[in-house]
């Protein structure tokens, strides 16, 4: 009979296999990353692949626990768990890659924003908020590389969402994160350190 771990650990290298596959076929598009999206969906559908005993929450005192579930050789596809607590807030950013992100329990808001400014200025950015996604069990959220989007964890439950990019996090050294208020930009950090 086979365990959580080796369901889990087929269903990744498939992901992994056919999105390495469709992005082989020409650019990144939309539609390409809403399929690849559709396909994160379908594995985050599988809560029991993704409990507690496997991937624990954060201590008392923190508010994330990020896990490293399957990545290509080298610097390629990565996917990883995020088990957040209430009150965890993301501030703007891109991710210079493509990435999706599905629920799997619970629910976080992400609100997406359109770069208003030309980008002339270093160090000045201005956003205007565009839309706010509640992706929670059901949804799933896809971004282009040059996409923004901030997060923040509302209510009183722990979630547990899958994030898929097309590169590690560890080597996202340009990413942007941006400040509303004071109207500036500048380099984001990875945040928490990844558990494998």
């Amino acid at each position: 009979m086979s365990t959580h771990a080796d369901i889990r650990n087929a269903l990744t290298a498939q992901l992994l296999a056919d999105t390495r596959s469709s992005l082989q076929e020409g650019a990144l598009t939309r539609d390409k990353l809403a399929a690849i999206k559709g396909s994160l969906y379908t594995l985050a559908q599988r809560s029991e692949l993704w409990g507690e005993t496997d991937f624990p929450a954060p201590d008392a005192g923190e508010q994330q626990n990020r896990f490293l579930i399957a990545q290509e050789p080298g610097e390629g596809i990565s996917l990883y768990l995020n088990v957040m607590r209430p009150g965890k807030k993301i501030p703007p950013h891109n991710h210079t890659t493509w990435a999706c992100v599905a629920a799997v329990e619970g629910s976080e808001h992400n609100t997406l924003y359109d770069r208003v400014d030309d980008g002339s200025l270093p160090g000045k950015a201005e956003l205007r908020a565009r839309e706010v996604i509640e992706l929670k069990p059901g949804n799933a959220i896809a971004m282009m590389p040059d996409d923004i989007h901030s997060v923040e964890i509302k209510g009183e439950r722990i979630i547990r969402h899958l994030h898929y990019y097309g590169r590690p996090l560890e080597t996202l050294t340009e990413r942007i994160t941006f400040d509303l208020e004071q109207g500036t930009c500048k380099t984001m950090d990875i945040g928490v350190k990844t558990k494998t």
